[in-house]
């Protein structure tokens, strides 16, 4: 029972404890103002059971309005489940005083008995702009707002631009520099559309940014101007001497306000707005490349800093089973363009290429993080076997001096496993023939051969013969079928004839078809095509010619009976009639197809030519 009630009580301090982790205050401010515009300054917690708020001490600003409270409730109901929230907001207006950068400290609040605290906030206030006009002005406290223009208005270099600047302008080969375009503007600026050129002496990386742009206010050379990094660039010089990053044409799209010439809808509309372009010529920057020092032998082309560490997974194994060899490199530089460290592994061992993990992310110095390179490798015979330390060689910007990094040697015993080691394998590594280990023979070749007395050869045997006459006989065989089947194909009148029954088959076989869907006028249709087209091409006669007071004669001239060419017009009038006929018409179009096939099949064997 002391441990129900011990559980009980310790669930309900963790759920009283969670509730109040929950509570949160918040401070909300603009992160840069212009000295003399009003802002707001709102604290929110989302508790309406709250009391004795505490604002904090504010200097370099003045309060014109505050504390005005307020309190906001939301309710919920998604699948059945009720959900609620509540805050309360604590906003003061406050007047920007001279320019600086000013700390507005911590407030406090006391929810369900316990000290709530809100994080200090920053604000920038920058002095006022010189043409009397600030791009934030309006005393909303954004950061986004832009003059509007009025249309036909001018947008000049001053009201909008935009800036190359390099992180460094004197550098060595190889070492990073952060290229970034920045956007100054004083105007509704809608869209800005421009590409980085590719750059000649240059390894290029573009920087992620969000694709949402996020404008902020900044004083520029007396102005204040809505900015936004647009884009950045690592660049790694791969020349030396002057390299120049060429200019950029970017082409802006600004809104700019119409005014109405009817004084009511100017007023309650406010007029509309035109979009304007303009060009705009980004600066062009030049790099001062010095060349490095001396190289020493082994260096890999790395500049930065770096560290490189080794592993092993096991140094006591059998023959023909699995060792990992791992090197991580880390640090900042030009990772990309590092190649793989090698590791000279002996000869006894069977080497795989390597697997290589980036885990690296783009930096303003280059690349940061690490590249881990592993290799499988496979000995193959016993013994003790040494794999050497590997040693790295790169430039250190700090110093200014090449450094080299080495690993630890391992030594690895192999014992002799199952089965029989390989007597015969390829060093891949080295990328060398085949090398014989532990031997000086090769293998004796096992098994039963087949002998040849010396001297004897294939040529002027029988089946060498064979082979020239087989082939010869077969194509004269190839040219008399051709030429007999290319003979009887230009008698088109017999072809014809030949094809006759074929065809009528394949009528009668779509007839069928038409039959099965119950189509009454297609099936009939196509019956009687059968049939005149069967004794047409049966007696190499046009359809055009034959009719049923001429077909009789027609077909007695072929050997045909009376009673059969009487059965075959009877046929005709059967199908013609059958079609307008009342009664059961499946029955009908059933009957004439039988018909029709009886018919036919007759005729093929009673036409004799």
């Amino acid at each position: 029972m002391r441990k129900f009630f011990f559980l009980v009580l310790m669930a309900a301090v963790a759920l009283r404890i969670a509730a109040a982790e929950q509570v949160r205050l918040t401070a909300d401010a603009p992160d840069v103002v212009v000295s003399g515009d009003q802002f707001r300054l709102v604290f929110t917690v989302n508790s309406q059971d709250i009391k004795d708020f505490r604002a904090p001490s504010v200097s370099g600003f003045d309060v014109l309005m505050g504390p005005s409270r307020s309190q906001q409730r939301s309710v919920q109901i998604i699948n059945g489940k009720r959900m609620s929230n509540s805050s309360t907001a604590f906003t003061y207006i406050l007047m920007a005083g001279k320019e600086g950068t000013y700390t507005i400290p911590a407030a406090s609040v006391e929810v369900n008995g316990k000290k709530v605290f809100s994080e200090a906030i920053q604000i920038k206030v920058l002095p006022p702009d010189n043409a009397g006009n600030s791009a934030g002005s309006g005393g909303s406290g954004s950061s986004s707002s832009s003059r509007s223009q009025v249309a036909g208005s001018r947008i000049t270099n001053e009201d909008l631009f935009i800036t190359a600047t390099a992180s460094k302008t004197t550098v060595h080969e190889q070492e990073a520099i952060l290229l970034t375009y920045k956007v100054y503007t004083l105007v509704n600026l809608r869209q800005l559309y421009g590409k980085m050129p590719d750059l000649k002496g240059f390894h290029t990386q573009e920087v992620e940014l969000p694709q949402q742009k996020t404008f902020s206010l900044e004083h520029y050379k007396g102005r204040n101007y809505n900015t936004t990094v647009w884009s950045q660039y690592v660049l790694f010089p791969q020349q030396t001497g002057k390299l120049e990053i060429p200019s950029i044409t970017f082409e802006g799209v600004v809104a700019q306000q119409t005014i109405s010439d009817d004084p009511f809808d100017a007023f309650f509309n406010g007029g509309g707005y035109i979009e304007v372009k303009k060009k705009i010529v980004t600066p062009k920057v030049t790099i001062n490349v010095a060349p490095l020092p001396s190289k020493p032998a082994g260096f890999s082309g790395a500049v930065g800093d770096f560290k490189l560490t080794s592993s092993i997974n096991s140094t006591d194994v059998k023959t023909n089973d699995a060792v990992t060899v791992k090197l991580v490199l880390s640090g900042t530089g030009n990772m990309k363009l590092v190649s793989v460290p090698e590791i000279s592994f002996p000869q006894d061992f069977e080497v795989y290429d390597p697997k290589t993990t980036d885990n690296t992310k783009l930096t303003a110095s280059g690349l940061s993080g690490s590249k881990t390179f592993e290799y499988l490798v496979i000995p193959r015979h016993a013994g003790e076997f040494k794999i050497p330390a590997v040693e790295f060689t790169y430039f250190d910007l700090k110093s200014d001096s090449y450094k080299t990094l080495k690993t630890e040697e391992y030594t690895v015993n192999v014992a002799k496993g199952k089965g029989n080691a390989e007597q015969v394998i390829s060093d891949f590594t080295n990328k060398e023939s085949v090398k014989l280990l532990a031997k000086d023979i090769r293998f004796i070749k096992l098994g039963d051969t087949s002998a040849r007395p010396k001297g004897m050869f294939f040529f002027g045997t029988f089946a060498y013969w064979l082979w020239y006459l087989v082939p010869l006989a077969l194509f004269v065989a190839f040219v008399i079928i051709c030429r007999k089947q290319a003979k009887e194909n230009a008698n088109v009148a017999k072809m014809k004839t030949r094809k006759a029954n074929k065809v009528a088959a394949r009528r009668m076989k779509q007839a069928g078809k038409l039959l099965a869907e119950n189509k009454k006028n297609e099936f009939y249709d196509e019956v009687l095509k059968a049939l005149w087209g069967y004794i047409s091409d049966k007696l190499s006669i046009p359809v055009s010619q034959l009719s049923k007071d001429n077909i009789e004669m027609k077909l007695s001239g072929y050997g045909v009976s009376e009673n059969l060419v009487k059965e075959f017009i009877d046929t005709l009038n059967e199908c013609e009639f059958a079609r307008y006929a009342p009664g059961n018409e499946n029955e009908a179009m059933d009957k004439v197809y039988h018909a029709a096939v009886g018919i036919i099949s007759k005729m093929e064997n009673s036409i004799k030519h």
